[in-house]
């Protein structure tokens, strides 16, 4: 292996939706940082069945505001 072309690989903490904790080892920031999940296999719709909108940083208010003048067009 080459020298000094290789990320830190250090521990880090990640925290679930539910506030569970466990750690890993990531090159993710510095050692002994925090993950905080926004999304995981417990809230994520491919594994729960449940279908519910996260609105991060106002994307989908901002999307509902661009195409609030488009209508779903009506069969006829």
């Amino acid at each position: 292996m080459k020298k000094g072309i290789h990320p830190d690989y250090h521990e880090i903490t990640v925290v679930m939706t539910d506030g569970t904790e466990y750690k890993t080892r990531s090159t993710y920031g510095k050692a002994g940082d925090t993950v905080r999940l926004d999304i995981d296999s417990l809230s994520h719709p491919a594994w729960t069945g449940v279908q519910r909108l996260l609105d991060t940083g106002g994307q989908l208010a901002k999307f509902n505001k661009k195409f609030a003048a488009f209508k779903k067009p009506t069969a006829a």
